[in-house]
């Protein structure tokens, strides 16, 4: 399943102001940052960073001398995130742009983190090709959802589909196609956790 851009701008459009209300208990899976491996001074892509709940913890991984810049296609979304305080005042900041087309320089970023991102790319093979563009060889993608494909299926009132993008036998060799090898792979109820390296 994948969305143009205009119907995701539209869906996370209306559900923006009280998005942070509806998934309270979502925020301390964000801890998953951990997996990126960022060190001090490093630069990382918060990739369809919503509010911007990942924001902190990647601040934090990478310290007052590196970078973090969060990319949204929702203007309403960035906007919950100026309010929340998760602007990037203190090192980082925020773009209203595509994932599909970032306006940044190749190889400008050591990791990228994407909560919830991969069903939501337009044509998500050449969004991943596009994420492996601005990372360098060797850096880090994850993709990230604070509750596993079977808790969020239930959450929707849908059933498990082996068709899903996030499932490992379809997104491991479109990670591949992209430029990207997986290395770790986690699907339980408590958090989804796709880690890949980027190739070349």
């Amino acid at each position: 399943m994948s969305d143009d851009p205009t119907r995701v701008r539209e869906f996370f459009g209306a559900r923006a102001a009280d998005w942070d209300d509806r998934f309270p208990d979502d925020g301390p899976a964000y801890a998953a940052v951990a997996e990126l491996g960022l060190r001090p001074g490093g630069s990382v892509l918060d990739a369809g960073c919503g509010t911007g709940r990942a924001l902190p913890p990647l601040r934090a991984a990478v310290g007052p001398s590196g970078t973090v810049v969060g990319v949204d296609l929702t203007p309403e979304m960035l906007e919950r995130a100026v309010r929340a305080g998760r602007d990037g005042a203190d090192g980082g900041a925020l773009l209203l742009a595509d994932v599909g087309r970032l306006p940044v320089r190749e190889g400008a970023f050591d990791a990228v983190f994407g909560a919830g991102l991969v069903s939501h790319l337009a044509d998500p093979a050449a969004g991943l090709r596009e994420l492996a563009r601005v990372v360098r060889p060797g850096g880090r993608l994850a993709l990230f959802h604070p509750i596993g494909r079977a808790a969020l299926a239930a959450r929707h009132g849908r059933s498990l589909s082996p068709d899903d993008l996030r499932a490992e036998p379809r997104l491991s060799p479109l990670l591949a196609g992209a430029g990207w090898r997986l290395v770790r792979y986690v699907d339980e109820d408590a958090r989804y956790l796709a880690l890949a390296v980027r190739e070349g």
